[in-house]
């Protein structure tokens, strides 16, 4: 099965001089998917035409991938999606040393994987990165003779003369051998000599006395070519440079300005030995935390047309009054966010019960810390939605992987939203990671609370208690609020009640705030032992559980203000019932204000604008649930 994304490709009469190039990756898993971005953005950095991409995936590579490519809106580009579960069959007879395992051995598939009618394709693997324009190395077809079908670069280690070790016995080679980290594939050329048959045959032969593949395709591909020399193309050492163990890649330049690919192909990465290893490991970083917003400028001298989606977001930016004092806020809910989702490993089998509940929340990197602290708290799945740049995710990435708490929990979902635009889009981001979630329920809060302990337990149970599955209820949990950077978390209801009468802790924002939590009658929560309901009112932003199919939050709040409010309200508007659970608790623990607030009180064109989108939010509620909304519009009146 194909799946395809496109993008806007160059009209003629540009089609004829800016050709199109086709780039083929294998990409499987959640680390490979981090490490293929990279990839696409050195391309993307110095191309000059347009591209075509080719993912072959599991599951996992294309959900993350398509999301982002469809986020990240680049010009020219079309991305195409290949189920690699499809090509299993394939390949799964061969043995396979190699910590790729089934996907180091798809490259030779390529043939019956891609289009009938793409007659030729740049393979990558996607520890590469690219230091010139990818249409250097596309234009190399042009030298091949009519015979060549495959371009490869000759290896840069020992491995294949089989002098590395002591009983070292390496597959056959030409020589040296060749890697194929970077390939130029001539796919009619290929399909017309069969080449599915004879690689086949190449495997079947030499398995017969190896027993497995070492390095996966590349061993198949050797052997292929030491019976076929005629038919290998060398490229120039200097389009892949191959940092890996034992590598002579030193000797294939003389000038790092030389250099065209990159390739990390051992498994010590950025720490591989090499006289020039900290120009290429700076190389690779500054494309690693690389703004990706960048890339989405046009082509020089190759106008696109509009892609569906491009069309209908350049409409809505020029329906905006750019004189209107609130264009900034309008224009941001227009704004096209990338989204990379599951930016680490996740894991998670739901229970068979139907009443698992994921944790939701969003996240900047100011609130970093917390995320130990909750994975403690919290034993459940968590949906986490973090609004970062691209340097700023690279370093959470280290954070985490730093982190035994964290390394140690698998059902954590970290969806990264990169930066753009001024304002931060709260409610967006609270999106991504609601919709992300993979449980029945959600239980939706900020990641400055710490759930009691138990929580997780004790609101499952609740689930079933309340009949939720055939009810329309947002059970509430009571939030309470610490001054105190160390706290002594209190292990119940009776003690936290104790905290209270000393003033140790406080119910939410009863400082500030106290019509944001007061409908939720803590004097009557005192002394509960069974849920009570509670009647909306004006202001209350309560954090609840509920199903996972709940309305999502309102976009057009960005910034400080109003964004959990308005969903309460249509929760409310959609008759859910708001019952407070007598046995739960969660607290806020303090920080530093966000930078939004800040503006929110020293703004009061910001405070004027956030009265305007609360007007208009309310007609629209009213106008979406006609008389079952009309309270709001009244209570708006009486504020």
């Amino acid at each position: 099965s194909i799946f395809c994304i496109y993008f806007d490709l160059c009209s003629p009469p540009y089609k004829l001089t800016y050709t199109l190039i086709h780039v083929a990756c294998v990409c499987a898993g959640h680390n490979a998917s981090r490490d293929v971005v990279t990839l696409v953005k050195s391309i993307l950095f110095h191309r000059r035409n347009p591209l075509h991409f080719h993912f072959i995936t599991d599951t996992v590579a294309n959900r993350i991938l398509s999301s982002l490519f469809q986020s990240w809106m680049v010009p020219s580009v079309q991305v195409s999606f290949y189920d690699a579960d499809e090509l299993k069959s394939e390949v799964s007879w061969i043995p396979n040393k190699h910590y790729s395992g089934i996907y180091g051995l798809m490259k030779l598939t390529l043939t019956k994987a891609l289009p009938a009618h793409l007659s030729k394709v740049i393979v990558l693997d996607t520890d590469i990165t690219f230091a010139t324009d990818v249409a250097e190395l596309w234009g190399i077809f042009r030298k091949f003779t009519d015979k060549q079908v495959i371009g490869l670069v000759e290896n840069q280690s020992d491995w294949y003369l089989g002098n590395l070790w002591k009983n070292h016995k390496p597959w056959p080679a030409l020589g040296r051998g060749f890697n194929t980290g970077v390939i130029l594939l001539y796919l009619d050329r290929l399909r017309k000599m069969g080449w599915e048959q004879m690689w086949r045959l190449t495997a079947e032969r030499e398995l017969m006395s190896m027993l497995s593949t070492s390095l996966a395709d590349q061993d198949i591909f050797n052997a292929f070519i030491k019976q076929n020399p005629v038919l290998v193309h060398q490229l120039p050492c200097f389009w892949n440079v191959q940092l890996s163990d034992h590598t002579r890649s030193e000797q294939c330049y003389t000038e790092v300005s030389d250099l065209k690919v990159i390739h990390w192909n051992s498994p010590k990465k950025l720490r591989v030995k090499n006289k020039h290893v900290e120009f290429f490991r700076n190389l690779y970083l500054t494309f690693l935390e690389y703004d990706g917003n960048l890339l989405r400028r046009e082509l020089f001298g190759c106008p696109s047309p509009a892609s569906p989606q491009s069309v209908q977001l350049q409409s809505a930016l020029e329906e905006l009054d750019e004189d209107d004092q609130c264009y900034d806020f309008r224009r941001e809910r227009l704004t096209i966010h990338r989204v990379h989702l599951y930016f680490l490993q996740y894991e998670d089998t739901p229970t068979e019960d139907g009443t698992d509940i994921t944790l939701v929340a969003q996240l900047s990197m100011d609130r970093l810390q917390m995320l130990e602290a909750i994975c403690k708290h919290w034993e459940g799945p968590i949906s986490l939605a973090l609004y970062m740049s691209d340097a700023e995710a690279q370093q959470f990435l280290r954070y985490a992987q730093a982190s035994e708490v964290l390394k140690n929990r698998k059902n954590v979902g970290y969806h990264v939203v990169y930066k753009e635009g001024q304002f931060y889009p709260v409610n967006l981001v609270r999106n991504v990671a609601l919709k992300n979630a993979n449980t029945p329920y959600v239980f939706l809060t900020d990641v400055d609370f710490l759930p009691m302990y138990g929580l997780y337990d004790y609101l499952r149970r609740s689930v079933v208690q309340m009949d939720m599955s055939n009810t329309k209820k947002a059970l509430v949990v009571p939030a309470f609020e610490t001054l105190r950077y160390r706290l002594s978390f209190p292990k119940s209801k009776a003690e936290l009640l104790s905290m209270l009468d000393m003033g140790t802790l406080y119910t939410f924002r009863y400082h500030v705030w106290p019509k944001g939590h007061a409908p939720t009658n803590y004097a009557k929560w005192r002394t509960a032992t069974t849920p009570y309901k509670v009647e909306w009112e004006p202001d209350f932003e309560p954090y609840v559980v509920v199903k996972r199919d709940c309305p999502e939050y309102d976009q057009r709040f960005v910034g400080f203000g109003w964004n959990k409010v308005s969903h309460i309200m249509e929760l409310d508007a959609q008759e859910y019932d708001l019952m407070v659970l007598p046995n739960a608790f969660m607290i806020h623990m303090p920080h530093a204000p966000s930078f939004d607030i800040s503006k929110f009180r020293s703004s009061p064109s910001y405070r004027h604008c956030l009265n305007t989108l609360k007007d208009e939010f309310h007609q629209d509620l009213s106008r979406k649930y006609g008389s079952a909304a009309l309270k709001y519009l009244t209570a708006q009146r009486n504020m």
